[in-house]
Order: structure tokens, then C-alpha cells, then sequence
């Protein structure tokens, strides 16, 4: 198995034919299956791709909008029920998210299935693994959202825009968000590599068949190590793509900012 794997050779060797493998998109063989990882990585990603797409848009519609009413209606009840309600969020564990969604909704309301995928789309099998993966995410964009808006909103320009008499829907929407959103855009775009990574515990939870249970889980149990050296380089790189969409998705909302411009 040794010489296999390549294990017996010294290890600047292992490095550079890894490197070598990799770069022609050769990942290795699965020692449990007895195939190639690119094969078996690419069977299942979809469905973990989908599950962090559904988390991430339930993440953005739920977190951005309740944050700037938040921050809108500063000190009103909404502020401090939505404030509560993203503590909540933000301190529960996926897990514990899935296990509370199950028991309400598909144990003692019956209204949507308690996990599995089928070949067909449902997307009633989608609703409770998004909201436990997004659940999170969507408490933690409310409170970046509801701190960038209130910092725009106490600032002089939007001050003179109210002393003007400018409509104020016109200047929450206008003026206020697009320099508010900055911060919760680049966050979100980092939490969905992150999301990806996270999804180990809902798809196990829900018995989702994405990489994180068919591939990581299943690698971890079974001691195959190029299925799993596999799996964490595809999630490295999809993080390291994310995070390079977040840098430019910075000029596309803010002009003043330019790639490769240097800190003053």
C-alpha cells in the first residue's frame, strides 16, 4: 500500500508528484471504492452546491432586508426583536438548527419532509437543510447590515439629503444601502466557500448526498486518504475563487475602490 500511495518515497517526491497529479486533474484513486476521486467528487458536488446556493439566498433575502429595517427603525420594537432574534441565530449550531426544523416542521406540523434527496427537484426536500445551513449566515449579514446602514445614516452627506427635504425612501435606497452593503456582500460572498465547508454536519443531519457525507464523512471512516486530501483541496479552492469574487465584487459596489490600488 506503501509503495502504492507513494508513501515510501521521500517526502519532497510525494510533494511534487501530488502537485503534478494535480495540476492535470488527477486527484488519485479512493482506496474504499477503487476510484478515481475526480469521479466520485464530481457525482456529488451538485448537491452540495445546490444546498449552499439555497442557504445562501435564504441567508441574503432573510439577513440584508431585516437588517436595514433594523437600522431604519432604530429603537423601535423591530430593532431590538430583530437584534434578538440574530443573537439567537448566530448562537445556535447548525446542527441544533436542523434537529429544532425537523421537530417543528417536519415532525409536529407535518409540512415538509424530515431529509433525503430525491433524483427528481422537490423543493420541499430543500426548505429545512437551506434554512439549517443559512440560518446562521442570515443572523450574522442582519447585524453587519443593521451596523454598516446606521453608520451611513449618521453620516453628514445623508444628513444634508434629509435637510434638503430629499424623499427619505429615496435616500435609504439610493444613497444609504449601496454604501451600507459593502461589508454584508463581501461577507456573504466568503460564507458560501464557508457554507461548503459547513455542510458536513446539515447533510448528515438530513442525509444529503453531497461531498461533505458521501465524500469527507464517508473518507474520514474508511481511512481513504486520497479521497479525502481529494475533498479539502476542492474546498480550498473553492474558497480561494470566492474570495477573489469578493475583492472585485468590492469595485462593482464601490467605485472608489480599484484592485491593486495601494493603502494610503
Amino acid at each position: 500500500l506503501g509503495d502504492r500511495l507513494g508513501l515510501n518515497d521521500p517526502l519532497w517526491k510525494q510533494y511534487v508528484d501530488w502537485v503534478g497529479r494535480t495540476l492535470r486533474g488527477d486527484l488519485g484513486v479512493s482506496l474504499a471504492r477503487d476510484r478515481a476521486v475526480t469521479e466520485l467528487l464530481r457525482g456529488k458536488i451538485g448537491a452540495t452546491v445546490q444546498l449552499a446556493i439555497g442557504s445562501w439566498i435564504f441567508a441574503i433575502g432573510l439577513g440584508i432586508p431585516m437588517g436595514v429595517l433594523a437600522a431604519v427603525k432604530r429603537g423601535s420594537g423591530w430593532d431590538y426583536f430583530g437584534r434578538g432574534l440574530a443573537i439567537v441565530g448566530q448562537a445556535a449550531p447548525p446542527f441544533v438548527t436542523a434537529l429544532v426544523a425537523i421537530w417543528i416542521f417536519a415532525v409536529w406540523l407535518e409540512w415538509l419532509p424530515a431529509g433525503g434527496r430525491s433524483p427528481e427537484f422537490n423543493w420541499r426536500e430543500y426548505l429545512l437543510p437551506c434554512m439549517a445551513l443559512g440560518w446562521g449566515a442570515a443572523a450574522s449579514l442582519m447585524r453587519l447590515t443593521r451596523s454598516s446602514m446606521l453608520e451611513v445614516l449618521d453620516s453628514e452627506y445623508i444628513r444634508l439629503a434629509r435637510a434638503k427635504g430629499v424623499n427619505w425612501n429615496w435616500v435609504i435606497y439610493k444613497h444609504a444601502l449601496r454604501n451600507a452593503l459593502i461589508v454584508p456582500v463581501t461577507s456573504a460572498l466568503l460564507t458560501f466557500s464557508g457554507w461548503l465547508n459547513g455542510a458536513l454536519v446539515v447533510e448528515i443531519v438530513f442525509s444529503w448526498p453531497g461531498i461533505g457525507y458521501e465524500a469527507l464523512y464517508r473518507a474520514v471512516n474508511d481511512n481513504d486518504f486520497p479521497l479525502l486530501l481529494g475533498t479539502v483541496f476542492i474546498f480550498i479552492l473553492i474558497y480561494l475563487v470566492f474570495a477573489t469574487i469578493a475583492d472585485i465584487a468590492y469595485t462593482i459596489i464601490d467605485p472608489r475602490v480599484r484592485l491593486g490600488d495601494s493603502a494610503e
